[in-house]
Parts: structure tokens; C-alpha cells; sequence
């Protein structure tokens, strides 16, 4: 998996975003990451999600589905590691959330591109967080739902 720094921060960022630097509505990280097959069959030993249907174009179609699909917590971290890069601190994500509303669909040989986004939905300065909408589309489609999270600003 190939996951260039998000658009602010980003891996070694040693201090958390500002509740002054931010406004509603701004996007604050974003980036694409390229999925391979092997990517999937890595995580699957990593997370214990051995189902056939993330290797096995067979399992796959039998099960109605185009092809081989990433694993939907596999999306999910993804989001994480966005939200983690950019507040400079895993720990500050407070709470982070999706429903799984669609599939990433990865080829065997051209594999798949996930783009990914953050933008500030509300902040509440007495709490010092705010609360951040994650996008994740795959092939021009949205694959998680109702997407959010809270983080702790500096």
C-alpha cells in the first residue's frame, strides 16, 4: 500500500492542528492510496479476515460479487491512518465511525485507487476537538456512509 503524507501534517507531525487554524467546512487531509492483491492477502493474516471472496476471484463471484473486494475494515483504517497523520497523534482520535455502503473492487492486475478526505463538520473550542467527515470512494463511488470522527486539537 502506497500512502503519501496527508495534505497537512502528515507522518511525523509532531504537533496537533489548531482550533484557530480551522474552519468549518475546510478540508484538512487528503490523499489516494493504490490497493493491490497483495495488500489484501497481507491484511487478511494481519486482521484474521481470511474469507476467499478478498483473495479468490471464484469465492468472489460465487458470492455475487464482481471480483475480489478489499476487506471493509481494511477502508476503514485507512480513514484512520488519515485522521492519525494529520492530528499528528493516534491517540487523539477520540472516535471515528462508518457504515460500509459500498465495495472496493480490486483487480489482479491494476489493482485499486482509494481516494480519501477530512473535512472539519463542526468544532467545539470549550472541548478542544472537532468533528471531521471522511470520504473514501473507490472508481468515482463512495464506500463508507455516515463517516466521521473526533479528534483532540492542540
Amino acid at each position: 500500500m502506497s500512502a503519501p503524507g496527508a495534505e497537512h501534517g502528515g507522518a511525523g507531525a509532531t504537533a496537533r492542528p489548531l482550533m484557530e487554524d480551522l474552519t468549518v467546512g475546510d478540508q484538512v487531509a487528503a490523499r489516494t492510496v493504490h490497493l493491490t492483491r497483495a495488500d489484501l492477502v497481507h491484511y487478511a493474516g494481519a486482521s484474521g479476515d481470511r474469507n476467499p471472496i478478498h483473495w479468490s476471484d471464484v469465492a468472489a463471484q460465487d458470492a455475487g460479487l464482481p471480483g475480489v473486494v478489499a476487506h471493509g475494515m481494511l477502508t476503514m483504517a485507512l480513514t484512520a491512518s488519515l485522521l492519525a497523520d494529520w492530528v499528528g497523534d493516534p491517540a487523539a482520535v477520540v472516535e471515528h465511525g462508518v457504515r460500509f455502503t459500498g465495495l472496493v473492487p480490486v483487480d489482479a492486475r491494476g489493482g485499486a485507487d482509494v481516494e480519501l478526505a477530512a473535512t472539519v463538520r463542526s468544532l467545539d473550542a470549550a472541548a478542544g476537538t472537532a468533528v471531521l467527515d471522511l470520504l473514501a470512494r473507490s472508481a468515482g463511488s463512495s464506500v463508507l456512509g455516515r463517516a466521521r470522527a473526533t479528534v483532540i486539537l492542540g
